[in-house]
């Protein structure tokens, strides 16, 4: 399937890895020019350099928790290619505080509010404007299905991906008519080095396997999710390309849940 995106510039947070790197791969096989962004530089310049193979490609390290980190994205983007961006993946995320609600303070309520939530306020609003002049834009958040489906010991994850979730439509109904589609996926329990360490903890707390860890998370925590395995980063990635295309020209405020049946009700 051609996705009608050959030669356009996008910019996509949370890249060095995982869902965002997966993203990256999929847009540059479509001939999209790619701006690689996520917080520590060291590990970004190398999943830029082996990206590189696939594509035209360039990395700029940026704190998106502060206007100013995502500002300077936005002006190091503006730079890199001959072209503005008209695509930005937002894959950018922590867990953040979990636990006991009643122990959860506010710093930690704000840290992950800050991380998953603002950050992604600070970058629509810095490459939005780009977008609208050029009469074409797409927006892909990544929010979850702990938005829809919460579960108590990560109260702030969830909330904030809720907020993503109204974001999404929010954003969709301001722009849409400047030709600016905003849509989101919602991963559930996806392959990556957030849940492999979510993984890793829990082994360590049960004194189980790895594996052993992620077969009773599923039967516990996710009943849901029929496949009985974590997604793979690739499938996220997939869903991803296909909402920064031409092929999803009349899809906008749209949250496309990629969770093997995670979600166990009818809600979006």
């Amino acid at each position: 399937m051609d996705l009608g995106i050959s030669g356009r510039v996008a910019v996509i947070t949370g890249g060095d890895s995982g869902m965002g790197y997966a993203s990256a791969e999929y847009l540059l096989r479509e001939d999209v020019k790619i701006v690689l962004s996520d917080l520590h530089d060291g590990e970004l310049q190398e999943a830029a350099k082996k990206l590189a193979a696939l594509g035209d490609v360039r990395a700029f390290a940026a704190d998106l928790t502060t206007t100013e980190g995502a500002n300077a994205l936005r002006d190091f983007a503006d730079k890199a290619f001959a072209a503005k961006p008209t695509i930005l993946v937002n894959s950018a995320g922590v867990t953040g505080a979990t636990g006991d609600f009643l122990d959860i303070d506010d710093e930690g309520w704000m840290k992950t509010i800050q991380a998953d939530l603002m950050a992604a306020v600070r970058v629509c609003r810095a490459f939005i404007p780009g977008m609208r002049e050029q009469g074409w834009g797409r927006i892909v958040l990544f929010t979850s299905e702990d938005a829809v489906q919460p579960y108590v010991e990560e109260l702030p994850y969830c909330a904030a991906k809720a907020g993503l979730m109204n974001l999404t439509k929010g954003l969709s109904k301001a722009y849409g008519a400047d030709g600016v589609l905003v849509n989101s996926v919602a991963p559930a329990f996806v392959a990556s080095p957030m849940t492999d360490a979510m993984m890793e903890q829990r082994a360590g707390e049960l004194g189980v396997s790895f594996d052993e860890a992620i077969e009773s998370f599923l039967t516990e925590k996710r009943p849901g999710m029929v496949a009985k395995r974590r997604g793979r980063a690739e499938e996220i990635a997939a869903a991803v390309a296909f909402l920064c295309s031409e092929q999803a020209s009349f899809i906008t405020g749209e949250n496309l849940r990629v969770d093997g049946g995670a979600v166990l009700t009818m809600a979006s």
